[in-house]
Order: C-alpha cells, then structure tokens, then sequence
C-alpha cells in the first residue's frame, strides 16, 4: 500500500507478524546486559547457554562489617594485610521488564509508534526468554497499568506476542503513577526497557526516579515518528488545525519553512532535556526513529549502547 508516495506499513494482527524468523535467527546470538556492579556474586548462579561462561571479575572494594569472608581476596590479605572483597559483573538471572507507553500519542506515524513499540517489546522478550531470564511486560497510560509477569522459557514467546496484540492505545500518559506501580514489581535483579515517545512534559525525571529508586537498571528508548522528527515527511503545509490526541486540546496554525526549523529546534532541545533527565538518575537513554530497520538497532546500536551483547 502507498500514500503519497510512502509505503503504509500494516498493522501487525498475528503473532508472527511481530517478530519473524530472519529476525529470531539474528536475536539467538544476542543477551541482556545489566549495566550495574554487584558484589557478592557466586560462578554459576545465572543460566547460561554459552558454555563455560562465569561470572567475570570488575574489582575490588575494601571489606566491611558484615561482608560475605567468602568473596575475601586472601592474596591480596597476604600482600598488604587488609581485607578486600572480590566485586563481580553481575552474572545471575535477571528479570527483564518492558514497559510500554500505550497512551494515545502512541497511535501516531508511519511505520506507527505503538506497532514498533509492541515489535520492540517482542524481539527483546525472545531475546531474554531464549538466555533463560525471566520476563515482565507492562503498559501504561491514564487507565492504569498491565502487566505479564514473571514469564520463563522459550515457549512463552507466543504469550507475550498475544498479550502485545491485545493492548490498544488510548487516553494520556500518567507517567509518574505508572512508575510508582513498575517501581514496586521488580523480583530480583532487573533492567527495564521502557518504551516511550516521552511526550508527558511533566514528571519525566520523578517517575524514573521513582524506577530507579526501586532497583531497576532502566534504559529509555525515545521512540519518535519519522514526521515528528522532520514534519516535511508528513506534507504539513498550509492552514491546518491540530488536536492533542491525549488532551484534546486543538490550535490553529499556517505552517511555513520558518515554522517547522523552530519546531525542529525546540524538539532537539527537548530531546536533549529528556537525555540529560536520564542522565541525572543513572538511567540509559536512546532516542530512536520507527523507520529504523529493528534488525539494525538490535543487533548493532543497542549492542554498542550497552543494553545488549
């Protein structure tokens, strides 16, 4: 189908449709990287399915009261006649939690935000499932928060493509409530992806302090329409009217050349904005557009971010 020129992707309506077998041959190489340090670590307490893989070494820190003697470096005790504890990358199984923003400014570009959300969600659950980790799913706008919890083994990679083609965007954002309610649901170590165009201009930095401060490793992944990047892609031209999809709220405007260089501008800087946010709290971040190939962006821009490996 075309329009305007461009192709119209179809909206995914079977499960296969999300993520498909080139794709799942490219993933089966890949695993989820816990970008945080943990001491006290044992060899072999996280599945693997590359053999001969160990938890690996990072550094040391010096002992306290309470510490586990177990992870004591006694050659280092018999050099300089001071404790020091053995620090590892963390190697255990982790919880790798997606969490979707389904609000209704989602439902929006070619290819559309929400179906490259959900194709997103599919490939880096398959991912965690084929490494033996564990998987939580959540979605979140003003109606609440769902979730899939707890999900273990290859086979529930049909569940989470069923349970991703069940959701429907709708209503405003409610960023910080959901982030209280994600905080809470952590079961042991865990990095969470959430999936977001980050349009709630309040409470970015609140509610992934509130993720954060729950224990989560979390990453954003600002996720952009390739009109809302450059609006000349959209053929925006004229006298238009323009209605939030979230608020209602509607605007009339002539748009010129000079019109959509200012809001190219002011988008960069709230870009930037949300970048630093992140920043403040210790959380990842990746501005990315919906035209992407996902092959690419998995296989190579998220392994050189450090979300995969």
């Amino acid at each position: 189908m075309s329009e305007f020129g461009k192709t119209v992707h179809e909206r995914p309506a079977k499960v296969d449709e999300l993520l498909g077998s080139k794709l799942m041959a490219s993933l089966d190489k890949l695993d989820i990287v816990a970008r945080k340090i943990f001491s006290g670590k044992t060899q072999g307490e996280r599945r693997s399915r590359r053999r001969g893989m160990s938890v690996e070494f990072a550094d040391y820190r010096q002992y306290t009261t309470g510490d586990d003697l177990r992870f004591i470096d006694w050659n280092v005790y018999a050099r300089l006649d001071r404790l020091f504890m053995k620090i590892f990358l963390e190697e255990e199984e982790l919880t790798l939690g997606i969490a979707i923003d389904a609000s209704a400014s989602m439902e929006y570009g070619n290819p559309n935000k929400f179906d490259f959300a959900r194709r997103l969600a599919m490939a880096l659950g398959y991912i965690a499932l084929s490494s033996h980790n564990k998987v939580s799913l959540f979605s979140f706008n003003d109606k609440g928060v769902k979730r899939l919890s707890a999900l273990r083994g290859r086979k529930r990679t049909r569940d989470i493509g069923q349970w991703l083609l069940d959701l429907m965007p709708e209503g405003g954002t409610s960023f910080v409530e959901a982030c209280k309610v994600i905080s809470t649901s952590r079961q042991g170590r865990g990095v969470l992806v959430v999936v977001s165009d980050c349009f709630d201009t309040e409470g970015v930095k609140q509610g992934l302090s509130y993720l954060v401060g729950g224990g989560w490793d979390v990453f954003v992944m600002q996720t952009l329409a390739p009109e809302e990047v450059d609006p000349q892609q959209a053929g925006l031209e004229g006298d238009l009217r323009l209605e939030d999809s979230e608020t209602n709220d509607a605007c009339e405007i002539t748009v010129t050349a000079p019109l959509i260089a200012k809001y190219m501008q002011r988008l960069q800087q709230y870009c930037e904005d949300i970048r630093e946010q992140c920043t403040r709290v210790g959380a990842g971040n990746v501005k990315v557009s919906t035209d992407i190939d996902m092959e690419q962006l998995l296989v190579e821009y998220l392994r050189s971010r450090g979300l995969l490996r």
